[in-house]
């Protein structure tokens, strides 16, 4: 007797066969895929981080009050830019938040192996939307001090933030 019905399935040899060539290729993938990873989070949160301070300078100027950008630890500026940062309208100019103070954003937490640092304590915005004090430069380092994907943003005197075009970028 003859079958005369068509299989449509994989038989083991092939089914075998496939598996191991997509196991190959996923191994020689998965570093490029972290890589990409660690690129497109360091660019996204630092947009985040732009962003914000951006914000702050408008809020500034909008209401002709100073804002201090700056980690939070028990109401006062730390230095811990890793768990995140907020953006308050400091009426008190204590680089802490009073009963007064607004906070008008907050950002959380960043990557837990991602090593952020600031060289001030603090982003202060005037009413004219000037930064106080000097140039400000925040890293931002995926993973390890000396990633190649490290980057930073510049905030200069006049309270505008850009991108820093230096290469090889260390978080020491």
């Amino acid at each position: 007797m003859i079958n005369n019905r068509q299989s449509f399935g994989f038989n083991l040899v092939e089914l075998m066969i496939t598996l191991t060539i997509f196991s190959l290729l996923s191994v020689i993938a998965l570093p490029s895929f972290k890589s990409l990873q660690q690129q497109l989070r360091v660019e996204s949160n630092l947009q985040t981080i732009q962003q914000a301070m951006q914000f702050a300078r408008n809020i500034a100027i909008t209401y002709g009050t100073r804002v201090t950008v700056c980690p939070i630890l028990n109401n006062k500026c730390g230095d811990d830019w890793n768990s995140g940062f907020s953006v308050f309208i400091d009426s008190g100019k204590t680089n802490q938040v009073n009963t007064n103070d607004v906070i008008m954003l907050e950002v959380s937490q960043f990557h837990e192996e991602d090593i952020i640092q600031y060289n001030r304590l603090a982003v202060r915005y005037q009413p004219d939307g000037l930064a106080s004090g000097t140039n400000g430069t925040l890293t931002y380092c995926p993973e390890t001090i000396d990633s190649p994907y490290s980057k930073a943003i510049i905030v200069n005197q006049a309270g505008r933030v850009r991108y820093s075009t230096k290469n090889n970028i260390s978080c020491k």
